[in-house]
């Protein structure tokens, strides 16, 4: 991977609702296999950045490209074809499919061939779901029943049906929201595995978790970009600790 280049390029984007700039004029470079954490309250707009985006939400102004490509706007169909993933909070799979099934109907999502299951796969796509199973921990869970899996295991599921797509950006939205200490600290081993081989965005609260896997930070308030940095500089930042009482750090 060329580590210089740029995966996604954020240029003066806003969205207005109803007069409310809940993003105002952000501006973000986000590099090819980096792993970059978007901290900030509720309201800071880190969601809302993550639907304009994913193209879940047109922007009023500015410019996305992913890439050499500009994505502003386009349709949230066209954004995934053209590279970005997203998973949000609540997990959609295939609850009366297997761990595996799963992963082989998601496999085969972007060429569009579901017909694939009824005439087997190709040695290299099974070694891709294989190599996706381990990656996500999942591996001796592979012939469980979607619906029977923990609230973790869901959420790890769902990460995999997103990578087993290769997408060049993914956006974790929460990722760790509900789960347990020991599901919080896998999946931070999950996402760090996943670190130089993926393009990633994380939306995050829980700041023993960004301690896990930070890189890079950039923190929101009220819809602009505070600061950005590695933990250390974040943590020191005065503008960050007045703006979210120093005393308590983000959460």
């Amino acid at each position: 991977m060329n580590s210089h280049s740029a995966a996604l390029t954020i240029d003066d984007l806003s969205v207005d609702f109803l007069g409310l700039r809940a993003v105002d004029g952000v501006t973000m470079i986000v590099r090819e296999g980096e792993l970059r954490v978007l901290l900030g309250a509720n309201g800071a707009g880190k969601t809302t950045l993550m639907d304009l985006i994913s193209g879940k939400t047109p922007s009023t102004q500015g410019r996305i490209h992913l890439y050499d490509l500009d994505i502003t706007n386009k349709p949230p169909d066209a954004i995934a074809r053209a590279g970005i993933g997203r998973k949000f909070q609540i997990p959609s799979v295939f609850k009366e499919l297997t761990v595996r099934q799963n992963l082989e109907v998601g496999s085969c999502r972007r060429r569009g061939v579901l017909s694939n299951l009824r005439l087997g796969f190709p040695g290299e796509q099974t070694r891709r779901v294989d190599e996706v199973l381990g990656t996500i921990a999942l591996l001796d869970r592979a012939d469980t029943l979607a619906a029977d899996l923990s609230h973790g295991e869901t959420q790890w599921l769902e990460l995999g049906l997103l990578i087993v797509q290769d997408p060049k950006v993914l956006l974790l939205d929460e990722p760790t929201a509900g789960m347990t200490q020991s599901e919080t600290l896998k999946t931070a081993r999950i996402i760090r595995e996943l670190r130089g081989r993926h393009t990633i965005v994380v939306v995050e609260h829980d700041m023993a978790f960004v301690r896990e896997i930070a890189e890079r930070i950039t923190v929101m308030h009220l819809g602009k970009v505070l600061a950005e940095g590695d933990i250390a500089t974040i943590e020191s930042d005065p503008k960050v600790r007045a703006a979210y009482l120093g005393t308590k750090g983000i959460h």
